[in-house]
């Protein structure tokens, strides 16, 4: 308002606004594919997502309601069309760690909040286009960090699946305590989790029937001991004794209501809040990065990162737990038959539907059905292939991968993506910060020069070309420094060394120029530096190095390979009085 604009301005905005609009309009013969696809997502992850909930230490209904909510407005905002935007196990497991630190009845509260903080954080870091830094959470990290989750996922549902609680917080204590008193487990409350994990197991072996495998397992689950209870059968008193959804929630038949953050505890759930958003960013990228497009091209980053916060946002509004992109949810849909975004919107319809119609059948649901369905979940969660990818790669990313996957078990999962971050980048600084190579180049008569090890001693009256890979900074320049050629007795001896793709320079290496420039002057000699920066000589001549050396013996890199060296060689042979080969420069 009160605005003019130009007409260019505003036929460009405008065909922004119908680019936009025909991004959300649904294809006529996509709406059936898409319909079906929503449908078949939304049976199958109702449980499922219910399931997550409880993993997070609150009201299964929440999961739900995630579902209702988060999926449809992350379809709506995101860059990527498939991109499924809903419950996953991490980031229940990483809000279920948060959560625990308070009471019971605060939990609801402080659910809301921290949710809140990842959403805003998220859309944040999609605004500012901070997709780039998904670059510095390396994929051992993320292996070890997914392969740590999947296990917690496992060892957290024994106590659901076995009826026996153990007084340890830490899951890998409970999973032990439970094997030094396995026969205090409950028999009926195992037998039925059992049956459920033998039976998801089953079916998930018949191809027809993998799509379907939880649903079915947990309605078969839920008849089973609806039958074992019927009061004219003897096991009617011990099976009546197997928890239910309903013992532990009610689910309401009315669509959720609005939750309003207590702002008193935006502080105490700011740092967990960005651990877990940093959780659900990397698993949305790896998502979104391998799920491209219906155009062929592949979302932007960022822009699912805007997606993400949106749709957790939104859920904050009715107390939902964390979403983010779903690798299985995605695989779901697109295996569904989905064809555009509106599958995924379609999904928060279906789910209201559930909610609406199928609550009093939900509530049945047997808890140890639900556990043996995220036991399996946690096992599809392994990234094996992954893990011996990384173990082989190398002794950094099998360090960081280890490090991260026993930190995820260990200590607060919020805190321990962070740290498998934060040890991935100390030891690659540190492997960079060491990794030099010196190589000599001898010239041939024809041809290119060709690379061998440098001598350990340099010859008198000779020129010695070196050539430099690698860092020049901290620590590798010193490593360099023990890598030249030592002077000893040698006499009138040029080493032109050739820094060609150096645009910088630390002091430490300076300071090496420097004493090497003083070795060979104090036995006749000359140090000669090729293809030069122009920012390298300047902080040469800053520091008084150029001086030492000579201002004819730096020769600047121009935009021909070869030009520089030529004219070092061509004056090196000029001093020692002798002729010799040049470098072949490559033809134009």
């Amino acid at each position: 308002p009160g605005q003019t604009l130009s007409p260019m301005t505003k036929l460009t905005r405008l065909q922004q606004l119908r680019a936009e609009a025909a991004r959300l309009k649904p294809e006529r013969g996509h709406l059936v594919a898409d319909m079906v696809a929503a449908l078949t997502f939304a049976v199958v992850n109702v449980p499922q997502a219910m399931g997550h909930a409880l993993l997070a230490m609150v009201n299964p209904v929440l999961g739900i309601y995630t579902l209702m909510v988060a999926v449809p407005v992350g379809a709506l905002f995101s860059s990527s069309v498939f991109m499924n935007v809903s419950t996953t196990g991490a980031l229940s497991v990483a809000a279920g760690v948060v959560l625990l630190e308070f009471p019971a009845g605060q939990r609801a509260e402080a659910l809301v909040v921290l949710v809140l903080l990842v959403g805003m954080i998220q859309l944040l870091a999609g605004l500012f286009r901070l997709g780039f830094l998904i670059r510095f959470v390396s994929n051992a990290v993320m292996t070890g960090f997914l392969n740590g989750v999947a296990v917690l996922i496992i060892l957290g549902q024994l106590s659901d699946l076995t009826g026996y609680q153990s007084s340890f917080s830490n899951r890998v204590a409970q999973a032990l305590d439970l094997l030094l008193r396995i026969g205090q487990i409950n028999p009926q409350i195992t037998s039925i989790g059992v049956f459920t994990l033998a039976l998801i197991v089953g079916l998930l072996w018949l191809k027809a029937l993998q799509r379907f495998a939880f649903i079915i397992a947990i309605a078969v689950a839920t008849v089973l001991l609806v039958l074992l209870t019927l009061p004219a059968l003897p096991t009617a008193a011990n099976f009546a004794a197997v928890p239910t959804v309903g013992g532990i929630a009610a689910i309401p038949r009315e669509m959720p209501q609005l939750a309003l953050p207590q702002l008193s505890l935006v502080l105490s759930l700011l740092l967990p809040a960005l651990s877990v958003a940093i959780i659900g960013l990397v698993q949305g990228a790896g998502v979104s990065q391998g799920t491209p497009n219906p155009d062929g091209r592949y979302p932007d980053v960022s822009r699912d990162f805007l997606g993400q916060g949106a749709a957790n946002m939104a859920t904050s509004l009715v107390g939902g737990i964390p979403a983010g992109g779903s690798v299985s949810g995605t695989a779901l849909l697109m295996g569904a038959g989905a064809k555009s975004r509106w599958g995924n919107i379609f999904v928060g319809l279906f789910v209201a539907l559930i909610v609406l119609l199928a609550g009093p059948l939900v509530e049945r649901v047997p808890m140890p059905a639900l556990a043996a369905l995220l036991i399996v979940a946690g096992f599809q969660g392994l990234r094996v292939e992954q893990g011996v990818m990384a173990w082989k790669t190398g002794r950094i990313s099998r360090l960081v991968m280890l490090v991260t996957f026993l930190a995820t078990l260990i200590i607060p999962l919020q805190f321990a993506v962070l740290v498998g971050v934060a040890l991935s980048i100390l030891l690659n600084t540190i492997r960079q910060s060491n990794k030099v190579v010196v190589t000599q180049w001898v010239l041939q008569a024809q041809g290119f020069p060709l690379e061998q090890p440098p001598p350990k001693h340099l010859p008198s009256h000779q020129l010695t070309i070196l050539h430099v890979y690698g860092s020049l900074f901290f620590a590798a320049a010193k490593n360099m420094e023990e890598m030249l050629p030592t002077v000893g007795d040698a006499t009138g001896t040029v080493v032109a060394i050739n820094l060609r793709g150096k645009s910088e320079i630390g002091s430490t290496f300076v300071t090496v120029l420097q004493h090497y420039a003083q070795a060979l002057q104090a036995r006749q000699g000359k140090l000669m530096l090729v293809g030069v920066d122009r920012l390298v000589r300047d902080q040469l001549a800053k520091t008084g190095v150029l001086k030492l050396i000579g201002n004819e013996n730096v020769f600047v890199a121009t935009p021909q390979i070869g030009e520089a060296l030529n004219q070092a060689v061509a004056a090196a042979n000029a001093w020692l009085g002798q002729p010799g080969p040049t470098v072949q420069e490559p033809r134009r």
